[in-house]
């Protein structure tokens, strides 16, 4: 890398890593990218934190038209009753237009956005991140419950319970339950601990969950990858 000005040009170490990417996939895919130049049609969406450390198409392996993905903080899905965001345009896209078969959450360890939900006050959400983590409120709610657990495990339970309370979210909106109880489409879980690269992943059971009456989640296909 070139330094300008006492300062690390990484523009030039993305540019050789562009040139990699080119002569080493692009170049020997070219018939599968002037495919994907058509048109798109992807199985899966991914809602995924924007963590720098954790990008799942270098996690998960996903290649260029397998994943449609949205990040954002915490990887959160706020409720149909909240109004419109980019988050859930990007999920009408995925579901109407691109037709996936699978959306799938993704959480992660050590994640600020949950952190910052955990220590705001419940009147507080005077900021953009306050306001945005406000949605997984409920998971918060369920964790606090367990007052045996430290902060640090506290953080960790609400990092999972929050993305079960997105996978509940998910099902207010209608074009996305309708699919869901047909069967044409499934809703995923998914969780990377960083600290010790593991990944569980899970699936919501349409049928013992309901969305209307206490926010029953239920859950199926647990998996631990390690």
């Amino acid at each position: 890398m070139s330094e300008t000005d006492g300062r690390v040009d990484f523009f030039d170490e993305m540019k050789q890593r562009f040139l990699s990417f080119k002569k080493q996939k692009y170049l020997g895919e070219v018939e599968h990218f002037k495919t994907l130049a058509e048109a798109q049609s992807p199985k899966f969406m991914v809602i995924a934190c924007v963590d720098s450390r954790v990008c799942p198409s270098n996690i998960l392996g996903f290649q260029p038209g397998e994943a449609f993905m949205v990040r954002n903080v915490a990887n959160l899905v706020p409720p149909l009753e909240n109004g419109r965001t980019e988050t859930n345009a990007a999920l009408e896209f995925a579901v109407k237009t691109l037709q996936v078969q699978n959306i799938f959450i993704i959480g992660h360890s050590c994640c600020a956005g949950i952190q910052a939900l955990m220590t705001m006050q419940d009147d507080e959400n005077s900021s953009f991140i306050e306001k945005w983590v406000a949605n997984a409120k409920v998971a918060k709610l369920r964790t606090k419950e367990a007052i045996h657990l430290s902060f640090d495990q506290q953080c960790k339970h609400c990092e999972k319970e929050s993305i079960n309370c997105s996978l509940l979210n998910l099902l207010t909106y209608p074009w996305i339950e309708e699919r869901v109880r047909k069967g044409t489409l499934s809703l995923q879980g998914g969780y990377y601990d960083f600290l010790r690269c593991t990944f569980e992943i899970w699936t919501l059971d349409f049928k013992e969950s309901n969305v209307s009456h206490g926010s029953k989640i239920s859950v199926k296909d647990k998996a631990f990858w390690c």
